[in-house]
């Protein structure tokens, strides 16, 4: 019967799929990475500034872990399909600050620091569900539990910076400003999510061999799985409440490594 656990661990058992995973991941956490560094330097607020640091931190540690457990299993990260690059993707929508943007030495806007925010409210949001899924599943697992926990517990702390922040601007009479970038991110977001999933699924199919029926119904649920976030889903990924968490990038990153 196919479920996500299943799936999960046929991906994990094979060593040609397990490396396509961990390099689209890591590929994932060093563009974040980048980014928020980057961020942290042209960000007039020097209150929020070390928060995206510590946020750019983590996202470089998140890199380094993936890179492990292929270094665990003899493997080396291969080259990821631009079909797959979720970051890249959502860049060429307009999606977030563009990395030409970043790569000028000038203070970003008030506006700049909304898209930044929003831009990862909605994205967080994506990668804290789908480390509670792999946590579910490869939590008592002895090399992938540890790094699946750890980073599980940095997107937790992400989403909470990103809705304590929003809240405070919003306090601050940006609030039509967050919620149209807000919707605007999140309708980007299913589109792209849906698209990079079915073409990881493709990828996956072609390296373990799956006979198309299988292929077809992964696919079926991936398009479920957007119709739902179409019709209404997406909403989970706009809404600010106040954290449990507050202050959660506050102070240095924990000097926490995996290998």
């Amino acid at each position: 019967m196919l479920s996500a656990r299943s799936l999960f661990m046929e991906i994990h058992d094979h060593d040609e799929a397990f490396r396509l995973f961990c390099s689209i991941a890591a590929k994932g956490e060093d563009q974040g990475g980048w980014e928020n560094g980057r961020i942290a330097k042209l960000v007039p607020d020097l209150v929020l500034a070390p928060k995206v640091a510590r946020h750019g931190a983590d996202e470089d540690k998140h890199g380094r872990i993936f890179n492990a457990l292929l270094h665990k299993r003899g493997l080396n990260p291969v080259d990821v399909p631009d079909d797959t690059d979720y970051t890249m993707l959502l860049e060429r929508q307009g999606i977030g600050l563009a990395h030409s943007r970043l790569k000028r030495d000038e203070p970003l806007t008030e506006q700049d620091v909304i898209t930044y925010l929003a831009h990862s409210r909605v994205t967080e949001q994506r990668a804290a569900e789908q480390m509670q899924l792999l946590k579910r599943i490869f939590g008592d697992h002895p090399d992938v539990g540890r790094a699946v926990k750890m980073i599980s517990s940095d997107e937790d702390n992400h989403l909470a910076f990103c809705h304590e922040e929003l809240l405070r601007l919003a306090a601050q009479g940006h609030g039509r400003a967050i919620l149209n970038t807000l919707d605007a991110t999140a309708h980007a977001e299913i589109r792209t999510y849906r698209d990079v999933s079915l073409a990881v699924m493709g990828h996956m199919g072609e390296i373990l061999r799956w006979p198309r029926a299988k292929s077809a119904v992964l696919a079926a649920g991936v398009h479920a799985v957007f119709q739902y976030e179409r019709l209404g889903g997406w909403r989970r990924m706009t809404s600010l409440k106040m954290p449990e968490r507050l202050n959660a990038l506050g102070g240095p990153a924990p000097q926490e490594t995996f290998a």
